[in-house]
């Protein structure tokens, strides 16, 4: 049986996406066959694998990390956001609910443990080690009795963790206290050590504070990572850009030709996969920016408005703050505009959605020739095909069906004029098609821009992942952590007191104590019909429960990142 180690984080957002990728770099470099794991995240960003299953894009940044080919045993339960209050979940890659937050915790998600578990044997079975990435944090003491992400899955693997804190947010000592003391004696005694992210400056002036924190909690710091620009690396669940702002840290290289293109992306609401523009910003001298208001647009050459969770919920926001009539003006000017999945949707003539929204009949903006209706079943699907006399490959995620009535076709969308509408995520990525349509883009709006010839995405890719590689191998204490990888943690660490508090009379235990014995799936918790999920009303929305033959279920703990 392989080892492993939990990431954990004091915080959402610590660097646990990264760190697990890192972790995995280093070690398939030196020889170890490693696999990523996530019981459960809640994400807008995902990825469909070969066997057309459904997951976080994260973790299939983490199998490219270990070298591997992602697949839904990596990550069994993803959790999609269609409002603050519900999700759809999808499990084992397929989706087969809307559920509401209540629900989450109404006792359901218990039962999940016995799956999870299930998949991370599979794959300790098959791997040397399997690095899992916990969720928000683990001392969420009103989730511990349910929890199937931290300490729930470090439990029941008899995992070491390693928790990570973000000292660039400040308080990273007190975080670090203050989360392992937050945890029951016995899940204190898998917390090995801490990792700092994101350290800025001269180490040796925070080794007095290490120092202090060991003597504190008897665990040592494993590594220091230091602030690094430009990783780039596709996160999880937040969105890694500020309003107005470039997107992510990337660095625009000066351009090939004579001009910069300026792209800007639509910040919709409940937004899905923005990493598809990651490609973009590769490419020197494109400037890409997500934008929220109309005037932003003036100055773009190329308008994206990406794919989303919620269709008819986008474009109501796209109509209210007047960026629905700037996109029509665009069109008619000849000004470059591209939709992607729910994006695509938007620009078409009509939306027929009793699934999503349940809104009915809407129109769009209809600067496409197309009519969608929302299926019950979503597609998922890894397409490959050409578009502009290049080689492109793609993957769907979507319940809308489109039906194209003219344009040019245009992948599986339809182009009119320089509007051009596609369901496929990840096209950019294909390196001919993007210099392609980069080029069909300036000449629409005129620039003098010249896509460098020998940008290749997938290489910069492989870049980046080395760069997390080269921070784990240099800056961490590797023979320590592999110790803890195939040896699990030290014994006789000390309680850190005082503990997890007791339950609160009438709330959930939140004792911190795993259910003993660990709950497995019962029998029949099996989800009814194999067709896809049944949308129920907000406040009472749960899993139908029959027989059939998929995997058994309930629903977990609550990542708080994509929020």
């Amino acid at each position: 049986m392989g080892g492993g180690l939990l990431v954990a984080g004091t915080t959402s957002d610590a660097g646990k996406s990264v760190v697990t990728a890192g972790i995995c770099r280093w070690l398939v470099r030196r020889g170890v066959k490693v696999a990523p794991f996530k019981a459960q995240n809640m994400s807008l960003n995902s990825f469909v694998t070969r066997e057309g299953a459904e997951i976080g894009r994260a973790q299939a940044m983490q199998a490219q990390a270990a070298r591997v080919e992602p697949t839904a045993l990596m990550n069994p339960v993803l959790l999609k956001p269609g409002s603050d209050r519900s999700s759809q979940v999808v499990l084992m890659g397929k989706p087969v609910g809307e559920m509401s937050a209540r629900g989450y915790h109404g006792g359901r998600q218990e039962a999940l443990l016995g799956t999870v578990t299930d998949c991370l044997e599979q794959l300790r079975s098959t791997y040397d080690a399997v690095i899992c990435e916990g969720a928000g944090s683990p001392a969420e003491i009103n989730l511990r009795r349910t929890d199937i992400v931290n300490m729930g899955i470090a439990r029941a693997a008899k995992f070491p963790v390693l928790v990570v804190g973000d000292i660039d947010r400040g308080g990273v000592f007190a975080s670090f206290f203050g989360t392992t003391a937050l945890l029951s004696a016995e899940d204190q005694s898998l917390v090995a050590g801490y990792l700092v992210n994101k350290f800025r400056g001269d180490v040796s002036l925070l080794e007095p504070g290490l120092d202090m924190l060991y003597g504190l909690t008897g665990r040592r710091t494993y590594g220091v990572l230091p602030f690094t620009h430009g990783l780039g690396i596709d996160e999880e669940d937040g969105l890694r850009v500020s309003m107005r702002g470039a997107v992510r840290e990337s660095v625009v290289a000066p351009p090939h030709g004579e001009e910069v293109l300026r792209v800007a992306v639509c910040a919709v609401p409940l937004m899905s996969n923005f990493t598809d523009v990651d490609a973009l910003a590769a490419e020197p001298g494109v400037v890409v920016r997500f934008v929220d208001r109309a005037d932003e647009l003036a100055d773009a050459d190329l308008v994206i408005v990406p794919g989303t969770r919620g269709t008819v919920r986008a474009l109501a926001w796209l109509r209210e703050r007047g960026l629905a009539d700037a996109l029509v003006r665009r069109a008619a000017e000849g000004r470059p505009v591209l939709g992607i999945c729910g994006g695509f949707q938007v620009l078409g003539e009509r939306i027929e959605d009793e699934v999503e929204s349940r809104a009915g009949v809407v129109d769009g903006l209809g600067l496409l020739p197309v009519r969608v209706r929302f299926d019950r079943a979503k597609t998922l699907a890894r397409p490959v095909g050409s578009a502009l006399g290049e080689q492109v490959e793609g993957y769907e995620i979507h319940h809308g069906v489109a039906d194209v009535r003219g344009g040019e076709p245009f992948l599986d969308g339809c182009r009119v004029g320089a509007v051009w509408g596609t369901h496929w995520h990840g096209s950019l990525e294909s390196d001919g098609f993007r210099r392609r349509f980069l080029v069909e883009v300036a000449r629409a709006a005129g620039r003098r821009f010249v896509p460098a010839p020998d940008t290749s995405f997938g290489v910069l890719r492989e870049e980046q992942l080395d760069r997390l590689g080269d921070l784990v191998e240099e800056h961490a204490d590797t023979d320590a952590l592999w110790r803890l990888i195939e040896g699990g943690a030290p014994g006789g660490l000390p309680f850190v007191p005082p503990g997890a508090p007791p339950a609160v009379p009438g709330a959930l235990d939140s004792r911190g104590a795993a259910p003993d014995p660990a709950p497995q799936s019962p029998e029949g918790l099996e989800f009814a019909g194999s067709a896809g999920f049944r949308p129920t009303e907000p406040e009472t929305q749960g899993l139908d429960v029959g027989r059939s033959a998929g995997p058994e279920i309930a629903v977990v703990h609550v990542d708080q990142e994509a929020k």
